[in-house]
């Protein structure tokens, strides 16, 4: 079994509030979910109107797979008309026996 982690860090320079934030946020949450069947959580940064830190979870017994449905949700979130920007982003694939 391979458990793949995606970290995402974003920027999102039109935030004025949190609640603005968290409505973009749930707007990314739940088309990657809907589209990519993966977990996804905000996982830092949460006091903070302009940037949001996102964990994404995928898992499968192919290691190839699992990195590159995390690849292709990564791509998503920056093609996607979302209004933010990347700042950083790491995959990590840990095998589990």
């Amino acid at each position: 079994m391979n458990v793949g982690v995606c970290k995402i860090r974003l920027r999102l320079p039109e935030n004025l509030s949190l609640k603005s934030k968290r409505q973009v946020l749930k707007s990314i949450t739940a088309r990657v979910d809907n589209k990519f069947n993966v977990s996804v959580a905000e996982i830092d940064d949460q006091d903070l109107w302009q940037v949001a830190t996102l964990g994404i979870c995928c898992v499968s017994n192919d290691k190839r797979y699992t990195n590159e449905i995390l690849s292709k949700v990564a791509n998503f979130i920056v093609h996607g008309r979302f209004e933010i920007e990347i700042l950083d982003y790491e995959i990590e694939i840990i095998s589990v026996l």
